[in-house]
């Protein structure tokens, strides 16, 4: 405070010219956002870690599914160990220490990670049609190498378009005068859309997959929904048969569970991301009226995505959580330890 009683406003680099203002909450408030922050950004690496060792070190857990979602665990892991970290430090001292070009570096990886969670959980969910909708085809679809072009795909296309946005500047294009001289300053790392790059960004990495798996999903519903109908009038046992033995009834409610799962998931992911995406859609035509606490709020509400979804395994998933329970108990350095049987066929 100052003599008058006013706040006195404090600066990111206070012997620069247009330098950002610094947040200036006392320590009631800072503490406990770093600690919600850190938090979540170990929990988020932690799960993802436990979801990638578990795959990758049990021979059984090597599917053409569990594939895409050991890559999509790899996007969530590196979210949180490369995004989340420096995202903290701007949310909570509204200041960017670490150089403007790194902030592009930060904002490209950001951009890219958040359009690659959506488009696996895209390619995951054209997988889980051909699981449910044609078994009998869908190994001979849903093979190694289509995987593998699914998983470069959910790579390489976002890398170009975020890295190729935001160091060309196609996100400010437009409204170049309005963010230089209204939006940007000196010790600032802002995540700014223009008109179009915000309608552009959010219908390629949001509204246009996510209506697609919407309706993918809504499709498999109604299948499953069919075929379990059909089941229930063949057996009333069906339950305890699936583990018992593994017939092609228990095939089927084996891959409804994993449809169930996923779209769980996707819709996980449809909540988390919903309202930054929206904000930015809408944000230039509201004239940017969004206050920048908000927006920083509805970009963890998306990062939390990243730290749900392991937690989503662990709740539906059998293997998942007799693999997590060896891996904690150091069971997976166990002689032949990979040839576990987490589930029955």
């Amino acid at each position: 405070m100052s003599s008058g009683g006013t706040i006195q406003l404090q600066y990111c680099f206070e012997t620069m010219n247009n330098s950002c203002e610094k947040n200036n909450w006392s320590n009631s408030i800072r503490i406990p956002m770093y600690v919600f922050m850190v938090s979540t950004i170990l929990v988020t690496m932690a799960g993802n870690l436990a979801v990638i060792i578990s795959i990758a070190h049990f021979k059984q857990l090597h599917t053409p599914t569990n594939y895409l979602i050991v890559s999509m665990a790899s996007v969530d892991f590196l979210l949180g160990c490369l995004v989340m970290p420096y995202s903290m430090v701007r949310s909570v001292e509204n200041c960017w220490y670490f150089g403007e070009i790194f902030c592009k570096i930060h904002t490209g990886i950001d951009v890219m990670l958040s359009t690659a969670s959506i488009f696996h959980l895209s390619f995951i969910s054209v997988d889980r049609y051909y699981a449910v909708c044609d078994p009998l085809r869908y190994k001979t679809r849903i093979n190694i190498f289509t995987v593998l072009l699914m998983i470069i795909a959910s790579w390489v296309i976002p890398a170009i378009f975020a890295f190729g946005m935001i160091f060309l500047e196609l996100n400010i294009k437009g409204s170049e005068s309005y963010f230089y001289n209204e939006v940007s300053c000196v010790g600032g790392c802002f995540v700014f859309f223009s008109e179009t790059s915000g309608i552009v960004a959010s219908m390629l990495s949001f509204f246009i997959p996510g209506f697609i798996m919407i309706c993918i999903y809504g499709k498999i519903y109604i299948i499953a929904k069919r075929q379990a109908r059909s089941i229930k009038d063949t057996t009333n046992q069906i339950q305890f048969q699936i583990e018992l033995d593994g017939n092609h009834h228990g095939s089927r409610c084996r891959e409804r569970k994993a449809a169930k799962t996923l779209g769980t998931i996707m819709g996980v992911f449809l909540i988390c991301w919903s309202p930054f995406f929206f904000c930015t859609a809408t944000g230039s035509f509201m004239k940017y009226v969004t206050p920048p606490i908000v927006i920083n709020a509805f970009v963890w509400i998306g990062y939390l995505n990243s730290t749900f979804n392991p937690m989503v395994y662990a709740f539906f998933y059998m293997w998942f959580r007799r693999a997590l329970k060896m891996i904690m108990f150091g069971k997976v350095f166990q002689f032949d330890s990979s040839r576990t049987i987490l589930y029955y066929e």
